[in-house]
């Protein structure tokens, strides 16, 4: 710890003897409430801590942007704080949040995320098969109108529907290869067309 966090400790340390020790003081027969004081205290500083560590947490979060389209032909994505990279594509209109995956063969879609794009889920024919961290699961191929990342635009891109439970579809190289340069560096990925 550097000096100044070790006087910000000692600091609180003391604060924290001194109001402690004034609830002892002030009503020494009650040790019952002063006890019951001291606890509720105890949640507010407490409490008082979580919220500006989660504060932080939050607001770095909010001062990274998703996505910058640089130029017509580039996308940069900065890295989220799980160490995996998300972006919002527009499927057939519909804004669809991905986490790129570049060991997923294909753009891999959730149910919920092919219905918001328009892929009618009773007409799907579960034929292929697809090997997850969570076991086989049943897939339906599918194609996109219209991919929209930035301001490219693709049509005609091939994915598949994943029967099983997913939290995020995924954009897989069936997709990524569609951009002729896909760099990590300084922790951002970057798509160059």
């Amino acid at each position: 710890m550097s000096n100044i966090e070790t006087g910000n400790l000692i600091y609180l340390i003391v604060l924290l003897a001194m109001v402690a020790g004034w609830f002892f003081m002030q009503s020494r027969e009650g040790l019952n409430k002063t006890l019951q004081y001291a606890a509720v205290w105890a949640m507010i500083f407490i409490g008082g801590a979580a919220a500006v560590g989660l504060w932080q947490d939050i607001s770095r979060d909010a001062r990274v942007p998703q996505m910058t389209v640089a130029g017509s032909d580039q996308i940069i994505v900065p890295r989220a704080r799980d160490g995996h990279y998300y972006l919002t594509a527009q499927i057939n209109e519909a804004p669809i949040r991905f986490v790129v995956d570049t060991g997923a063969t294909d753009m891999v879609l959730t149910q919920a995320d092919a219905a918001r794009a328009g892929v009618d889920l009773d007409s799907l024919a579960y034929l292929g098969r697809a090997n997850t961290a969570n076991g086989e699961v049943r897939t339906a191929f599918v194609r996109l109108d219209e991919v929209q990342l930035g301001r490219v635009v693709d049509r005609d891109v091939s994915a598949v529907v994943n029967e099983g439970q997913m939290e995020q579809s995924l954009l897989g190289m069936g997709y990524l290869q569609r951009w002729g340069r896909i760099e990590i560096a300084g922790g951002e990925l970057i798509l160059t067309r």
